[in-house]
């Protein structure tokens, strides 16, 4: 399937029109309201970015991350069964046209194993994530802080994790190793329009960057959480494609 060639190969799927742009529209216009900001006036765009929340309690975001299509893609990369249903779209980093830019821009990873002493990990099961997924609630153009990512850079990630155990990488030491590790893979934008999905590797390799265009940016970037831990070494060999990369960057298939 190239769907699964293509996740494989690449460490994530576009895919376009996942859900309706109308569902992207109202959530926008929920958004402006939740950070007391408008559209029309962009005198008060004063910060880089600005973080929201989907908690309105309104369906729109429910019914774009629960999209048919998406629920299939779940299936097929994840396994039937073996992912748990988002209720919300999770957090916003709302990127505006200001100078200067935020210094958030680092090559990184996302962590979902929480360590106990306030800080945060990823492992190689990656426990607590099966995927990241990037839900374009607006029109994204190059321009219009796109997220960077390293295509293929999934596959790197894994022997770096492999001699930590259960417990291991934390997110802030885990930076400069996986951007040391992918920096000869090529760089590929996140741009689309409003409805379009990115699914990606949990192990995915990705930045954020400066906005240099006209437009906010309204994306959210939530996990999709699995029933338990990767699984490496099935006994059926039924490994999903997430974990058959995993076992790719191990050089174990």
């Amino acid at each position: 399937m190239q769907m699964i060639e293509r996740f494989l190969a690449d460490g994530f799927v576009k895919m376009e029109s996942a859900f309706p742009a109308e569902l992207a529209e109202r959530g926008r216009q929920i958004l402006w309201q939740q950070i007391g900001l408008s559209p029309e006036d962009p005198a008060g765009w004063t910060k880089p970015v600005v973080w929201a929340m989907d908690h309105s309690g309104s369906p729109v975001f429910d019914q774009a991350v629960n999209a048919p299509a998406l629920h299939e893609a779940f299936d097929t990369l994840v396994g039937p069964g073996r992912w748990v249903p988002r209720r919300e779209a999770g957090v916003f980093p709302i990127r505006f046209p200001v100078n200067p830019p935020d210094d958030d821009r680092g090559w990184h990873i996302d962590a979902s194993i929480d360590r106990g002493d306030g800080t945060y990990g990823v492992n190689l099961r990656s426990q607590g994530r099966a995927l990241l997924l990037l839900l374009l609630f607006s029109d994204v153009g190059p321009d219009d802080a796109p997220t960077r990512i390293r295509a293929g850079s999934h596959l790197d990630v894994p022997k770096l994790l492999q001699p930590h155990g259960e417990q291991g990488v934390e997110f802030f030491e885990l930076g400069p190793l996986v951007e040391a590790a992918s920096a000869h893979r090529p760089v590929v934008h996140a741009t689309g329009r409003a409805g379009d999905v990115f699914v990606c590797h949990p192990f995915l390799v990705h930045a954020a960057q400066e906005h240099t265009g006209t437009r906010p940016r309204f994306m959210s970037q939530p996990p999709l959480l699995p029933t338990g831990p990767l699984e490496l070494d099935r006994p059926d060999g039924a490994h999903s494609p997430v974990e058959q990369a995993i076992r790719l960057g191990l050089g174990l298939a």
